[in-house]
């Protein structure tokens, strides 16, 4: 059975909705109003080998922040939503992902307890119209929505779309560990008996 779930979330800023399947194969429809922000998610989708519908509305006009932020938050409830009491999943995930010359690392616990470490230089200020900076709040927010810890750190890289991009896949190999289900776990992988 698929693990599926919608999500919207409407404030004064942005207007955003969500379909994601988790057991899916990478295809994408994505469009938030920023052409890089689009091309992260679009490779998150498909190298996590999630099917992803994603139409945003946002304040750009200000600035990329709250489209960035409000869509992390907006996909990691749905993360959340699909996976449920997350019977029988691996739990944790990792990465270490190289581009070019850029290699990081993303390590997750879908524990259902929220925490985020972030560690990189990103030395452009904005990629396209995105602001680098939101790319850490985008990541806290995923963080924060699916209710789990999330490392992320660069290792090695000074070209700033290659950081970023390693970041959008090295996470989406680690949720592709961590959401798989494994035959061995009863319940939860856990001794409390819940995530």
């Amino acid at each position: 059975m698929g693990r599926s779930a919608s999500c919207e979330r409407i404030t004064n800023e942005t207007s955003i909705t969500i379909e994601l399947e988790v057991d899916g194969s990478g295809k994408y429809e994505i469009d938030t109003g920023i052409g890089f922000f689009d091309h992260m998610l679009e490779g998150f989708a498909r190298h996590g080998f999630f099917d992803l519908q994603i139409s945003v509305t946002g304040d750009t006009h200000v600035d990329a922040h709250h489209t960035v932020e409000d869509t992390g938050l907006a996909l990691g409830t749905a993360f959340a939503k699909a996976l449920g009491g997350k019977e029988g999943i691996a739990r944790f995930g990792y990465f270490i992902l190289p581009m070019d010359d850029a290699l990081v690392l993303a390590s997750l616990d879908l524990s259902g307890r929220t925490y985020f470490s972030f560690d990189a230089a990103l030395a452009a200020e904005k990629l396209g119209t995105m602001e680098t900076e939101t790319v850490r709040e985008f990541f806290m927010g995923f963080a924060s929505g699916a209710g789990m810890n999330l490392h992320i750190r660069q290792m090695a890289g000074t070209n700033t779309h290659h950081i970023v991009e390693a970041m959008f896949k090295a996470v989406a190999k680690a949720m592709d560990m961590a959401v798989k289900r494994d035959g061995r776990i009863e319940g939860v992988l856990s001794t409390k008996g819940m995530l």
